[in-house]
């Protein structure tokens, strides 16, 4: 077994909403650079309202930071063959392996490659025990790195999460989505959505009378694009 030893991260210390949510979404996307890739659509960016539960996914300033170095994605460039996959001491176990394969950059520590999917699996956690939807949000959002790849490999316990995000999409634009209806993850005030037809044609939009902050979207059958803001992400009712 791998015996490095990973920093504990500090207990994560709720954010607000409003203009304390969008520092929480500002250092989310620091953390990314970019989304985790995966999927055959690209995620798109649009601003976006979170509340405190996704806020969670978040470490506080005291919490150990995400080791330096490139994307955990699998690499572009010249990786490490998997028989120089080790670490300056112990062992990694098989499915460490077959995780870091085809995602060490040469001259890369694999250790290294290998805490950042640990870490990812950790924030997924903690956040999913305080709220499940903020757990998954997260994972739809592509708002912590590597986790799509690492939660296979690295703590297949939390592979429900990932099978239920896969039923989601991201805020912004889904193009022929699926009619029935849809709840966003988010209690953030500010979630507003649009079913659009041929010709740009509004069927329904909300987010619907009662001003209540869960936000329940009914997608009309012809509905070629949905358009939404500030919903952070959006699963089947």
């Amino acid at each position: 077994m791998h015996t490095r030893t990973l920093r504990p991260l500090r207990p994560l210390r709720p954010l607000r909403y409003g203009a304390t949510g969008a520092v929480a979404l500002a250092a989310l996307l620091a953390l990314a650079g970019c989304s985790s890739q995966g999927g055959t659509e690209a995620r798109p960016k649009p601003t976006r309202s979170i509340s405190d539960d996704q806020a969670a996914a978040v470490p506080d300033d005291q919490a150990s930071p995400v080791p330096e170095g490139p994307s955990p994605a699998p690499s572009k460039g010249p990786v490490l063959p998997d028989a120089k996959l080790t670490p300056a001491t112990g062992s990694f176990t098989a499915e460490e392996k077959k995780y870091l394969h085809g995602r060490v950059p040469e001259n890369m520590d694999p250790a290294a490659v290998l805490q950042v999917g640990q870490e990812a699996c950790q924030r997924i956690e903690r956040t999913a025990a305080r709220d499940r939807d903020a757990a998954v949000g997260a994972l739809i959002a592509g708002d912590v790195p590597s986790a799509d790849d690492a939660i296979p490999r690295l703590c297949p316990k939390l592979k429900p999460l990932l099978s239920t995000a896969a039923t989601g999409f991201a805020d912004g634009t889904r193009e022929a989505p699926r009619p029935g209806a849809y709840r966003a993850l988010t209690t953030a005030e500010g979630c507003t959505w649009q079913a659009l037809g041929a010709g740009g044609k509004v069927l329904a939009s909300g987010p619907g009378p009662g001003g209540s902050k869960k936000v329940t979207a009914k997608v009309p059958a012809g509905t070629r694009t949905f358009v939404s803001s500030g919903c952070y992400a959006w699963l089947p009712a």
